[in-house]
């Protein structure tokens, strides 16, 4: 008896110190004979713990998350980019070895992209259906507060990621880019990350609901075009609905690694010598524009904003078409690989160079097409030589049928459908880039109007001379994809990517007058149409379908009561709860007849009070006895709308409402409950 009383008094004495020693993991894994390496496993611990002490003195765990998260996005961005460019070279050569043979070349061209896609679009419903389309969508609706976990999936991860590759290879007869997936990516290893720092933290608290959602939607925009600044105000604008300032800081520092680590990258692989602007330009610096040029700007973003109008209402009108027809939704239901390559033959045929594509420059990739619309010389009155040219030049392109004015017109028509066609595609798409390449188109066109007229009508004053249709066309692209998107952000992006702050003050302008235009009529945005064509149960998009939703009573789309406990329940009642709901927080009333609300007890403290009565052996226990009943911060009435009970549900970031009449419990406003009004309410949208 006394051997067996020291030994458990050394048992214990060890197990104090184990407690308080850091290095308690080491002695319990040497104590294990059945893990092997055991000595390796607990030195191995050991220095971990003592580098997560280390680092956990300078700062919080989730600021190396917020640098990790941004950089390697940095890192998949260039190695898309990098899979994308070999994948487009490798279709160049294998035209121009076709050189001379006209059909060859035809199949060539239409086939290889047409191929992508159906294998694209083939493997995204087959692996993960949700992969499909931008992404931003669903991103904004788990950023609301609803949870959409088959959207944050690792599988998603890698179909999309996979997918995303193919699209982009198909090069610009399809004309889709990648801002919108990479977001819908970002976010989904920004939650990984966010898990990974909880779990290294120890912390059990929950953490503050969607931190590291929005910080990611702010690097995938940073991570695509080297752009931190208009990438957090991109996540300000679109993604979130309520941006907290707590966001702020932790934004801009992963937005900041991300864009720095992608032009670096850049370097490292020989694009540049330094990192620099994503697309270089070379405007006059000593006189960018005349003082009088501004009302020229503003005329293109009133342009712009009338254009972007009638875009919207055919994209509106089309995405209703392919949810109506029955040969479409058919087509997008059971043969999306079909579907995506006959379209994408039918894209590319039009863009054959020898035919129609030589009116559209469609030899050139979509960098290649803005580079060559933010050139500053003016197209109608330069001679290009080829000789001249230390290399291909991009602009040679738009003067193969002759006049480079008429293949920008053909090009903004044709493009329009063609974009709008494209976008049914079962892919995952981004759909920014094309919109601001077909903005620059636009205001290229102005400028090159502006530019011959100066150079005929003022040439006596010689006061216009020199006006630079290149400078249009940057306003055009922030004013059109701003006008489309009802956002602000594409001007700081246009003047982040190619470095012309000079043009600020235009570009902010047309941006302005496009939006002002483009949001009268309280029309929904781009973004806004694709979440009420899916259903999301994204209440902004909602307001903008059906203005009179929000203001709908809360009490004509509450369920009948949930689950409640009074004040005086015993283990029976609290395990029957317990059972039936899932909720965190389960509402008190003072009894069952009464049904005056007296606050909410946690899932938490009601499993720990059925512990406690099955450790004592008693059923006499009542619930206010043992747990705490924590008083409602707020109370909701039945004549509360949907969109203060969503407003509250996101500022205060509760988990649970409780709705009562007169003191009385009617009902319970959980965001599940949320998810499920809004989703009802859509149904008659």
């Amino acid at each position: 008896n006394t051997l067996d009383s020291q030994s458990a008094g050394e048992d214990n004495d060890r197990e104090r110190a184990n407690q308080s020693d850091p290095s308690c993991d080491t002695i319990l894994l040497q104590a294990d004979p059945w893990k092997p390496c055991q000595r390796s496993r607990a030195t191995v611990k050991e220095w971990l713990l003592r580098l997560r002490s280390c680092l956990g003195t300078v700062c919080g765990m989730e600021w190396y998350g917020y640098a990790a998260l941004g950089i390697s996005m940095a890192v998949l961005s260039f190695l898309v980019d990098l899979s994308v460019t070999k994948l487009l070279r490798a279709h160049q050569w294998l035209y121009l070895k076709l050189e001379g043979n006209g059909l060859l070349q035809f199949f060539c061209w239409t086939l290889y992209p047409a191929c992508l896609c159906a294998a694209a679009s083939s493997f995204t419903d087959n692996i993960c259906p949700f992969s499909t389309g931008s992404g931003i969508p669903e991103v904004r609706t788990m950023l609301a507060g609803i949870e959409m976990p088959h959207y944050l999936s690792l599988t998603n991860l890698f179909t999309k990621l996979v997918a995303l590759v193919c699209t982009l290879a198909a090069g610009s007869t399809i004309f889709l880019g990648k801002v919108g997936p990479f977001v819908h990516l970002s976010t989904i290893v920004g939650a990984y990350f966010s898990n990974l720092c909880t779990l290294i933290q120890g912390n059990k608290k929950e953490r503050a609901a969607g931190e590291m959602l929005v910080v990611a939607a702010a690097v995938g925009v940073a991570s695509c075009f080297g752009a931190p600044i208009s990438g957090v105000l991109f996540s300000v604008e679109v993604m979130c609905s309520h941006f907290a300032l707590r966001h702020y800081c932790p934004c801009f520092f992963s937005a900041a690694c991300g864009a720095l680590m992608f032009r670096l990258l850049s370097v490292w692989s020989g694009d540049g010598e330094t990192p620099q602007a994503l697309f270089k330009t070379n405007f006059p610096s000593s006189l960018p524009f005349y003082p009088l040029e501004i009302i020229l700007f503003a005329l293109l973003g009133l342009l712009c904003g009338a254009v972007s109008c009638c875009y919207l209402f055919c994209h509106r009108r089309v995405l209703r078409f392919t949810k109506t027809n029955p040969f479409l939704v058919k087509a997008l239901t059971t043969e999306k690989g079909l579907y995506s390559g006959v379209v994408a033959l039918f894209l590319a045929s039009l863009t054959f160079p020898p035919s129609a594509g030589q009116y559209m420059a469609s030899k050139l990739t979509m960098k290649q097409l803005l580079t060559s619309l933010l050139d500053s010389r003016q197209w109608s009155s330069q001679s290009h030589n080829a000789s001249v040219q230390p290399g291909p030049d991009p602009l040679l392109e738009w003067s193969s049928s002759g006049s480079p004015v008429l293949s920008l017109a053909v090009f903004l028509l044709v493009k329009v459908w063609m974009m709008v066609l494209a976008w049914t595609l079962p892919l995952p798409t981004g759909y920014f880039m094309p919109v601001f390449v077909y903005g620059a188109a636009l205001g290229r066109l102005f400028g090159e109007g502006a530019a011959y007229v100066s150079s005929t009508a003022l040439t006596s004053s010689q006061q216009w001379a020199s006006v630079n249709p290149g400078g249009y066309a940057l306003a055009g692209a922030a004013a059109f994809s701003g006008a489309v998107t009802h956002t602000l952000s594409p001007a700081l992006l246009a003047l982040e990517l190619t470095g012309q702050f000079s043009h600020a003050l235009p570009v902010l302008l047309a941006t302005l007058l496009a939006n002002a235009v483009a949001r009268s009529g309280h029309r929904p945005s781009f973004y806004d149409a694709l979440s009420i064509g899916k259903r999301l149960p994204h209440l902004p998009s909602l307001v903008k379908a059906s203005p009179r939703l929000p203001f709908t009573p809360i009490g004509q789309v509450l369920e009948s009561r949930s689950v409640q406990l009074q004040k005086v329940a015993g283990p029976a009642e609290v395990q029957h709860a317990v059972n039936t709901s899932t909720d965190q927080q389960i509402p008190v009333v003072d009894s069952h007849e009464s049904q005056i609300v007296l606050g909410f007890v946690l899932r938490s403290e009601l499993l720990m009070f059925l512990r406690h009565c099955e450790t004592d052996g008693t059923l006499e226990k009542h619930l206010d006895e043992v747990c705490c009943i924590h008083p409602n911060s707020v109370l909701l009435s039945p004549h509360n709308t949907v969109q203060e009970a969503h407003g509250i549900l996101s500022l205060l970031g509760v988990q649970t409402l409780c709705v009562a009449d007169r003191g009385r419990l009617v009902g319970v406003i959980t965001w599940p409950e949320m998810k499920r009004i809004l989703e009802d309410l859509a149904k008659e949208i």
